[in-house]
């Protein structure tokens, strides 16, 4: 990398910093509206990210001199950044080159790491997305899902593919509201505010209470369910009488 050389031990020695060619394309795909987000997930896969690094201030003293006071660094160490995406959820950034790392901050420092590291390490740290060059010129959201599986090294598998939500997903939300005897019929299509939407369809003449227990084990149900923990970012529930 221009300016930054690695040492020979490192497996990213003679990394030149640019961004892998078909991340790049999928990137710039993405950006004039022809890609898609798992196209650009895809290309993730196995590819070399850098991870900004940011000198911090651990502890900080004032001192006076000549009448006026002064902050003084006493100790500065480096930090991994994390940024807040629109919906409120922490992200860790990542960056496909060191120029694109240049455009978001100039005094960050890129510390190269596999991608399936670099997420593990947002999963460890309970961050739930990634954010592909922060600073653009084209800029990703990584979805929770597809940040799990990039740490597993696994294929990510879209919850909601051209339209429709897949049919493993309807098929655990069917199986995990089945044992609730207030629901009479379920499906799931892409959702509004989330993901995907939950149709639930309860029976007739239930009160507040009961209708709050019922809404209580739909929740409980769904949250506790893996294929629907692990293949979809977010759930919105909308309700129907029989």
């Amino acid at each position: 990398m221009a300016g930054r050389e690695l040492p020979p031990t490192s497996p990213f020695a003679g990394d030149d910093g640019t961004a892998d060619p078909a991340l790049a394309a999928a990137l710039a795909s993405y950006g004039s509206g022809t890609g898609s987000v798992p196209e650009v997930v895809a290309a993730l896969a196995g590819t070399r990210v850098l991870v900004p690094v940011l000198a911090e201030l651990e502890v900080e003293d004032v001192v006076v001199h000549d009448g006026h006071e002064h902050t003084v660094d006493k100790e500065a160490s480096a930090g991994i950044v994390a940024l807040q995406a629109p919906d409120g959820r922490t992200a860790l950034p990542v960056f496909t080159s060191v120029a694109s790392l240049a455009l978001w901050r100039t005094a960050a420092r890129p510390v190269p790491s596999g991608v399936a590291r670099a997420a593990l390490s947002a999963v460890q740290e309970g961050w739930e997305v990634m954010v592909v060059d922060a600073g653009g010129p084209v800029t990703v959201l990584v979805p929770r899902p597809a940040v799990w599986a990039l740490a597993q090294e696994q294929t990510w598998r879209p919850a909601v593919v051209d339209g429709q939500v897949d049919a493993d997903v309807r098929g655990a939300v069917a199986a995990a509201l089945a044992p609730i005897p207030q629901v009479v019929a379920t499906d799931a299509v892409p959702g509004s505010r989330a993901e995907v939407a939950v149709v639930v369809t309860l029976v007739a003449g239930l009160d507040r209470a009961g209708l709050d227990a019922v809404l209580a084990r739909v929740n409980g149900a769904l949250a506790a369910d893996e294929t629907i923990a692990n293949r979809v970012d977010g759930l919105e529930l909308r309700l129907r009488a029989a």
